[in-house]
């Protein structure tokens, strides 16, 4: 049977692990897809450090475009990122009849409605199982592996970057700023991290995941985003002490009201899998009615763990490039006819418990206010202790509060820091149980 080509645009440190993979593996990965597959022509600018990655059988050009226009290349690889050149790459790819397999969560949250609109016209396929948490196959489990469920929630440690800097902030006791720029030493952050730890990445790859389970259109705009860069080592001791681990959590809920789609730091019970998971690793916990709560874990990054993912879809791209168009799997596990645009919530709707640190003058009665405050917003306290503050004359308390809508929260805080006897702004973290 005719070998299938491959076509590879951006050859860094993924691209060079495809490259690998597809070398070493050659001969199961053939065993598997049914054909040879071959990567033959590749482009980066920068032709002399290409070769060196992929090889002299390989073409190498300097112009992406000679990739998409070749006629001999089957699957194009989309490794270049950014959502500018590549989705004019890709979607020129696509008006050539050609499947594509890209890693580019950026592209797909914010341009995936009409990519893949495309590809349902050309009859081409569009894989993308490493968009989302590297090497972990969690696009194929949503779309495929629980397809008899009606998903109800997914929660996710879906950035690395952010996750080593927590793992960091909690075991070492140090600040944001050193564990940053540790982590920037290492490798793990880049000189400008705030696509990491603002939770921009994350949002991107949550919007992917919340279209796959709930057959919604894609939406990155409505994704609320807080990162962690304003964290205080404190918050992350008192949540220890609680009982609790924080977070950077990316979380998409089904409800009777709307869907709802947001990325902030969060605390989740110590004893639950998905709050030991540290360092640069990510792990997805997806909640089905029939079931139950399911997670997956492994690394979010890297050139072998990303290049996994990216041939694993090559693969299924190359056994499904015979099928009948309408019976392959949707693009977003719903037939395109059957996408629903479902509301999304805005965060002053969504329900959720709360970590609340508050600076107070240290004065009898103090307390007694705030309880009060938060009594008139129906907001009822499940675990409350007082901490000596910095300075003399001063305490904190510290509580969380059981579930309650975000807009009685901003109320009740917004009286509390009214209060002549709090010194400084509320510090408010949210709270997930994630007990299925």
């Amino acid at each position: 049977m005719k070998p299938i080509n491959i076509g590879l645009m951006g050859v860094g440190t993924v691209g060079g692990g495809v490259a690998t993979v597809l070398k070493r593996n050659a001969e199961e990965i053939s065993r598997r897809a049914g054909r040879d597959i071959r990567l033959t022509i590749a482009a980066r600018r920068n032709v002399e450090q290409a070769r060196e990655l992929v090889g002299e059988e390989v073409a190498i050009v300097a112009d992406a475009f000679a990739v998409v226009d070749h006629p001999d290349v089957d699957i194009v690889v989309e490794l270049i990122g950014g959502d500018t050149v590549a989705k004019e790459l890709v979607l020129r790819a696509i008006a050539n009849g050609k499947h594509v397999v890209t890693a580019n969560k950026k592209l797909l949250a914010l341009h995936g409605n009409e990519i893949f609109a495309r590809a349902q016209e050309k009859g081409v396929m569009v894989a993308f199982e490493a968009a989302v948490a590297g090497g972990i196959p969690i696009i194929k489990a949503l779309r495929e592996g629980l397809s008899a469920n009606r998903i109800e929630w997914i929660a996710g440690i879906i950035n690395g970057t952010s996750n080593f800097i927590l793992t960091e902030m909690r075991e070492k006791g140090a600040s944001f700023a050193d564990v940053l720029a540790e982590a920037q030493r290492l490798g793990y952050a880049e000189a400008d991290p705030t696509f990491d730890v603002e939770g921009h990445d994350a949002g991107h790859k949550l919007t992917i995941m919340a279209a796959i389970a709930f057959g919604i259109p894609m939406n990155f705009g409505a994704c609320y985003l807080e990162g962690i860069s304003r964290l205080d080592g404190r918050d992350i001791r008192y949540a220890e002490e609680l009982g609790y681990r924080v977070k950077l959590l990316g979380l998409t809920r089904c409800t009777e009201d709307g869907v709802e789609l947001r990325v902030h730091p969060t605390l989740i019970p110590e004893g639950r899998l998905i709050a030991n998971v540290n360092g640069v690793m990510n792990a997805v916990l997806a909640k089905g009615d029939a079931i139950g709560p399911t997670l997956y874990y492994g690394a979010g990054a890297g050139a072998l763990p990303t290049a996994s993912a990216v041939v694993a879809d090559i693969v299924d791209v190359a056994r499904l490039m015979t099928a009948d168009p309408e019976h392959r799997v949707p693009h977003l596990a719903f037939q395109p006819d059957q996408l629903k645009d479902l509301p999304l919530l805005p965060m002053d709707e969504v329900v959720s418990s709360y970590y609340l640190r508050i600076s107070v003058t240290d004065r009898a009665g103090v307390l007694a206010e705030i309880t009060r405050l938060l009594a008139e917003n129906d907001i009822s306290i499940e675990a409350l202790i007082q901490k000596g503050s910095l300075s003399e004359g001063t305490a904190e308390v510290v509580l969380l509060t059981h579930r309650v809508k975000e807009r009685q929260a901003n109320a009740a805080i917004a009286a509390i820091e009214a209060l002549a006897s709090v010194t400084c702004p509320v510090v408010r973290l949210r709270m997930e149980e994630l007990n299925g």
